[in-house]
């Protein structure tokens, strides 16, 4: 990484950027060039492992794609402010945001409700709970997928 100082090197606080952002645009290889989507996700941390969780539609591009090469980049960005200089001639952007990689693939039956509440916990403020489970046609039509993170880093500029 180029500006060393920007640098987000303990494993909680990259979790906690990730946690603040709404977005996460994933890359998938698409014959060579890569195919970017950005989408709603929850996320697991255990340790020093991360599980990202997407859900969608039954079918689609990334799906395909996802069969032909498991591979995937993700980005994720918050805490965007322009700050312009006194001579309105210059300006930087206050900024958090995490890169990384790994395997992405269709998340088993047996996951699908684990990972659904994922989902949920990161858009909601707090602690999330549901007095009832998710409706049971609605998870029967959902597809959800997950990104297991093999390499992550984070930067920050927030000064």
């Amino acid at each position: 990484m180029r500006r060393g100082d920007r640098e987000i090197k303990n494993f909680a606080e990259i979790v906690d950027v990730i946690k603040k952002c709404d977005v996460c645009r994933i890359a998938l290889n698409d014959n060579g060039y890569p195919y970017i989507v950005p989408l709603n996700f929850g996320i697991k941390a255990e340790g020093e492992q991360i599980v990202l969780y997407f859900h969608g539609a039954a079918e689609g591009k990334k799906y395909e794609l996802i069969r032909l090469d498991d591979r995937a980049g993700f980005e994720m960005d918050c805490s965007h402010r322009l700050v312009t200089g006194a001579d309105g001639c210059s300006c930087t952007m206050k900024y958090e945001s995490v890169v990384g990689r790994g395997r992405i693939e269709i998340a088993p039956e047996d996951e699908k409700t684990k990972a659904l509440a994922a989902l949920m916990e990161q858009y909601h403020e707090g602690e999330f709970s549901c007095s009832a489970s998710f409706p049971e046609e609605a998870v029967r039509k959902t597809t959800v997928f997950k990104l297991t993170v093999e390499q992550v880093s984070g930067k920050r500029n927030l000064k």
